[in-house]
């Protein structure tokens, strides 16, 4: 089984291009050097290596660029979910050799799922059993 993004095309982001999009999801548009502030802290990287991040996220596709004078202005061109999609589609295929059982029995045993959560879960399970059956 493979989760596929709403193109087809599973979204596959490295760990320094997930900080970056999540930092760009937070504020639509945004420079580099806007980027480079929110994840000083966390990362210490300099402005041009934020940069040439961005700079590579958007010949990938998951970026798009727009010149505004002097500044550019950057946005995402992946949702959240594709992203997310994309991440546990590579877990699924790497970690599980693409067998989704093992994969959620994995995940149910190894958090402390709350009775809310189990109940959450049971009712997405019944409403995609439910339209299985149209």
């Amino acid at each position: 089984m493979t989760l596929k993004s709403r193109n087809d095309d599973p979204v596959e982001l490295t760990a320094a291009e997930w900080q970056i999009i999540k930092a760009v999801w937070e504020k639509e548009p945004c420079t580099a050097p806007e980027i480079q502030e929110r994840l000083a802290s966390a990362t210490r990287w300099t402005y041009s290596t934020v940069r040439t991040l961005m700079d590579r996220m958007v010949a990938k596709g998951l970026l798009s660029a727009t010149k505004q004078g002097k500044v550019t202005e950057f946005r995402s061109r992946v949702s959240r979910q594709d992203a997310q999609r994309g991440e546990l589609s590579y877990a699924l295929r790497n970690a599980f050799d693409g067998a989704l059982t093992p994969m959620l029995q994995c995940l149910i045993e190894a958090n402390e799922l709350s009775a809310k959560e189990l109940a959450e879960i049971e009712v997405m399970i019944r409403a995609r059993q439910g339209k299985g059956r149209k």
